[in-house]
């Protein structure tokens, strides 16, 4: 006996089709503060491992994509945003997406051409391949949630090899860490534009601890070293810690000299 294909959880859920533009970009705040992406661009399978109290954070590239990057991150950012500014407007939300590349790409600051289309696709595929195991937001039962950055994704091709669309589905734990508006930040738009993994990271860490608050934040080197899940060694970090700091390329942050 042939066994049946595993159905399409889109057969299951409306669509939600994106429409909106000009959105303030916003970020879930689990993702900004643990260690969920690789920081490089060189493809990384050596799992994240992570731990701190009562909250653990697994992640596993698979070998022929590697690890979801801070910079396929974007996708994730851009899909929250939607979701957020929906929400707000009392429109219904979905964890199905429709859209196009055009619309993703430019709200993420992306060119629009032929590689862009190749390098989202290969975004998407990394996002899908990688596997996240945490206890975050466990509830009342302690348990810990399994999944992939994305579910399944399809684009829609005519016969002359012209996409027309794109779909895929959120997972449910990012999805509903999105529509609880207390887990949910705006970023500065110049974010898409830092070009570093690690001040990307940074910035990211930045606005979810120190905010808006006029004394800022202090952090041990150490400590930021394993809320970043770098492969780097800790001496090496604060290297690029310091370089970062001389350059100031934070939109909205300023990083002490000594850092």
């Amino acid at each position: 006996m042939s066994a049946r294909p595993h159905p399409s959880e889109r057969a299951h859920l409306a669509p939600f089709i994106v429409t909106g533009e000009d959105i303030h970009p916003r970020d879930q705040r689990d993702l900004m503060e643990r260690p969920f992406f690789s920081l490089s661009k060189s493809p990384r399978t050596k799992p994240i491992l992570y731990k701190a109290r009562d909250v653990e954070v697994q992640v596993l590239g698979m070998p022929e994509h590697g690890m979801a990057t801070i910079w396929d991150a974007d996708v994730l950012i851009w899909a929250a945003s939607q979701l957020v500014e929906a929400a707000n407007n009392g429109f219904t939300t979905s964890r199905f997406f429709r859209f196009t590349p055009y619309q993703l790409l430019a709200a993420i600051g992306r060119a629009r051409g032929a590689t862009e289309y190749r390098l989202l696709k290969n975004t998407l595929t990394r996002l899908q391949s990688t596997v996240v195991a945490t206890t975050i937001r466990h509830g009342e039962h302690w348990r810990r949630r399994r999944f992939s950055w994305i579910n399944e994704w399809e684009e829609m091709v005519t016969r002359s090899g012209r996409i027309e669309g794109m779909e895929f589905v959120l997972p449910e734990w990012f999805y509903r860490g999105v529509l609880d508006h207390s887990l949910v930040l705006t970023i500065d738009p110049a974010y898409f534009r830092l070009t570093g993994g690690i001040e990307r990271w940074l910035y990211r860490i930045a606005r979810k601890h120190a905010g808006h608050q006029p004394r800022g934040w202090t952090f041990e080197i150490a400590h930021l070293h394993a809320k970043s899940g770098s492969l780097a060694r800790v001496s090496d970090f604060a290297l690029d810690l310091r370089r970062i700091a001389a350059r100031q390329p934070l939109p909205g942050y300023r990083l002490p000299a000594a850092a």
